[in-house]
């Protein structure tokens, strides 16, 4: 009998409503990938990506598609942390995220942290497509191997472009068969736990951010076009968390209830 893994999708549009706030005409979840509204203040939707099952497994594909339209104020956070496990399907799994923001729109990326656990094999790509004087906040951390475990293999790919101009494209990868280097001095130096912020602001475009190192693995660093980045490398999920609140704070976008 032949295996293969589940395929699944959600999509989210948000558009201004009108009065000063935001409505979503599209919340579309399927499997694994349950959306629910949340209760928030002020003028945006809070949308959470609840995890209806275990995931994603080898051979799973999910993909999750968010548009923010004029003038819209969309935030989306994950219920729990999102654990790559092997499963068995053969082969590798893939989790697409797809973002679009237009001009005086905003959204915000801050799901929990994706944790590779020994065995599974994921790629991840993000990509995030921004028009001239949109807003975007955007986190992703990923943690290698659960407490005493050995990570799987882990391929994260992070695009951002605005105003149809790549300001980054990166990618790293992590774990068994993975090549240059990745757990050496130059990229994780042992530490278990990376995560990147990326926060673009028009702002940014007259007064960029100034580099600065943060601690003693991590780095604020502008960006070509109003945007920021910081890289971080920690021992563990709850430290590089730590270090993410607090940057996002001083950045003056810190998750608002």
């Amino acid at each position: 009998m032949t295996v293969t893994g589940v395929r699944a999708s959600a999509r989210i549009v948000a558009r201004a409503d009108g009065r000063g706030g935001t409505a979503l005409p599209v919340l579309d979840g399927e499997g694994p990938l349950a959306l629910r509204r949340t209760r928030s203040a002020g003028p945006e939707a809070k949308v959470m990506v609840v995890g209806a099952m275990s995931g994603p497994l080898g051979g799973d594909r999910f993909t999750v598609t968010a548009r923010a339209e004029q003038g819209s104020r969309l935030h989306i956070g994950s219920a729990a942390a999102t654990l790559a496990l092997p499963g068995q399907a053969k082969g590798e799994a893939r989790y697409d995220v797809l973002l679009h923001v237009a001009g005086d729109a905003e959204l915000c990326w801050l799901p929990e942290q994706l944790i590779s656990a020994h065995g599974s094999d994921l790629r991840i790509t993000t990509r995030a497509e921004l028009e001239a004087g949109a807003r975007l906040v955007l986190r992703e951390e990923q943690v290698l191997g659960r407490a005493g475990e050995q990570p799987g293999r882990l391929t994260s790919r992070l695009t951002v472009r605005i105003a149809g101009r790549t300001v980054l494209d990166q990618e790293l990868a992590c774990g068994p068969g993975a090549t240059g280097g990745w757990d050496g001095p130059a990229v994780l130096a042992g530490h278990r736990a990376v995560g990147q912020l990326i926060v673009v602001r028009p702002e940014f475009a007259q007064r960029p951010v100034r580099a600065q190192v943060l601690g003693e693995c991590a780095a604020l660093v502008p960006l070509t076009g109003p945007a920021a980045l910081v890289s971080a490398v920690a021992p563990d999920a709850l430290r590089l968390r730590r270090l993410m609140d607090e940057v996002l704070t001083q950045l003056g976008c810190g998750e608002r209830p």
